[in-house]
């Protein structure tokens, strides 16, 4: 399943992304004490794919873009929280050891 995770962090996320997702997988285990998993990573994963969303609509987008910009969103936020309440359950005091390993192994 890490490989398949891995290839799919490799080829729908740009290096900014990358970056970002990274980022955010740290603050999530050591700061919320997230466990490591496939809940960890689509949680990264659609919270990049919100900022992605943010970053097309400083584009202004119109009419039928706009809609789907919004429904998108929605549907993303919707997702996180989806995520997030799944990993609050599992959550532990302190960092897990595993959670950054599996972080490390994707940032090779």
């Amino acid at each position: 399943m890490k490989e398949v995770l891995k290839e799919k962090f490799l080829s729908e996320l740009t290096t900014p992304e990358r970056i970002f997702f990274l980022r955010k997988a740290k603050e999530a285990v050591e700061q919320k004490g997230y466990p490591a998993g496939e809940d960890l990573f689509y949680y990264c994963y659609f919270l990049t794919l919100r900022e992605r969303m943010r970053g097309i609509g400083t584009a202004r987008g119109e009419g039928y873009v706009r809609v789907l910009l919004v429904e998108g969103t929605k549907e993303i936020e919707e997702t996180l929280k989806m995520y997030e309440e799944r990993l609050e359950k599992r959550k532990t005091v302190s960092p897990d050891p595993e959670a950054l390993r599996f972080i490390e192994y994707l940032s090779e």
